[in-house]
């Protein structure tokens, strides 16, 4: 693991970027940090990208106080996967987030007020595009590889879609072509929770608006689990600290969730929530094409896919999906349906079952 203190860096860009909605977006502020050095002519350079609630703080530690480790801290380090003696690791917070990048928590310049809901949505192409400005700035030229789970599996995508010339490859774990209506549910319920909050005010809340958003993200917890992880977990006991009849008591599992929750508060601006939430639901890799087929015809590059057997929220399906479209256009696509009981939290919790594979692949690069 990453055992040294990080020091986190951001950079602001002073540009108007164009998202896809046809909307300006302008200055950028891009939060990130790095593991390892560049190499002389700056091959070695990997791109970790984060998930829905994720940040750029990957792994390490600020100071020796910090009682956690980054998101990915097991993967990243000398001889780990992300073997810092030979990459050099980068990771950046997406914009529309709150962890450092413009999102709709920063102060827009034309006002000198949050924007709130003035901010524009943002899709997963749009962070891709942001992302370049700062892969520019670092002087890398290509990329060895993009690598994400969930939706930072879509960022890789969008790479070597968009930009297949600045990577040399890309790994997308737990991730989907396009969510489905289950998936954008679950997520519409859980904005359901923070709009008939009264505390939201339209995003216009000093304080976080905290049942709203525990709520949330108690229903997108769920999501991220199995049946057999939370029966493993939680089974069907009942809280040693309640009756079993009383009017309010609790099963473990209830505990779980309501603990989550109120403590996602503490650490997470509800209008980037709900921003993020709507740039997953948005995300098409085909937008714009008429299949798979066409969306996948500019990648140059190899991609590894990973799917975990017990992912309801972006099942092993969706994947193959992506596989067969790639090999159908003689594309180099490696998949591996890895069995796992941790459900889509699985490329977080079980790097051990995937981390061979993709160092196998990165020597295979070269």
């Amino acid at each position: 693991m990453y055992t040294g203190i990080v020091e986190p860096q951001s950079i602001t860009f002073d540009v108007d970027l164009r998202l896809e909605s046809g909307r300006i977006l302008g200055p950028i502020t891009l939060a990130y940090e790095t593991y390892g050095e560049l190499n002389r002519d700056r091959t070695n350079a990997i791109l970790v990208t984060h998930a829905w609630t994720g940040s750029a703080h990957l792994a390490g530690r600020y100071n020796a106080d910090e009682a956690k480790p980054g998101w990915w801290d097991a993967v990243v380090g000398p001889g780990r996967l992300l073997d810092t003696d030979r990459y050099c690791v980068i990771c950046s917070n997406v914009i529309g987030s709150c962890y450092g990048s413009t999102g709709p928590a920063s102060i827009n310049p034309k006002t000198g007020k949050k924007y709130n809901l003035s901010f524009p949505v943002v899709t997963v192409r749009d962070m891709v595009r942001a992302q370049k400005l700062l892969i520019d700035h670092l002087g890398i030229d290509k990329l060895l590889t993009v690598l994400g789970g969930s939706m930072g599996g879509m960022q890789a995508l969008e790479w070597a879609i968009c930009f297949p010339d600045r990577v040399a490859s890309a790994i997308a774990l737990a991730t989907t072509p396009r969510p489905s209506a289950q998936a954008i549910a679950m997520n519409a319920v859980a904005r359901w929770a923070i709009f008939n909050d009264p505390s939201w005010k339209k995003g216009e809340y000093r304080k976080n608006p905290k049942d709203g958003l525990a709520l949330a993200r108690g229903i997108g917890h769920i999501t991220f689990l199995s049946d057999e992880s939370m029966t493993a977990k939680f089974g069907r006991r009942f809280s040693a600290k309640d009756g079993q009849f009383d009017f309010f008591g609790q099963f473990e599992v209830e505990r779980y969730l309501t603990y989550n929750g109120y403590n996602f508060v503490d650490r997470f601006d509800t209008n980037s929530f709900l921003y993020l939430a709507k740039a997953l639901d948005l995300y098409d890799a085909a937008l714009g094409c008429d299949s798979l087929h066409e969306a996948f015809a500019p990648v140059q590059v190899p991609i590894q896919f990973f799917a975990f057997t017990s992912d309801w929220l972006y099942p092993p399906y969706q994947t193959e999906e992506m596989v067969q479209a790639l090999h159908d256009l003689k594309k180099d696509a490696e998949y591996h349906l890895i069995p796992s009981s941790y459900g889509h939290d699985a490329f977080l919790l079980e790097h051990e079952t995937f981390a061979p594979l993709i160092r196998a692949f990165l020597d295979r690069l070269g």
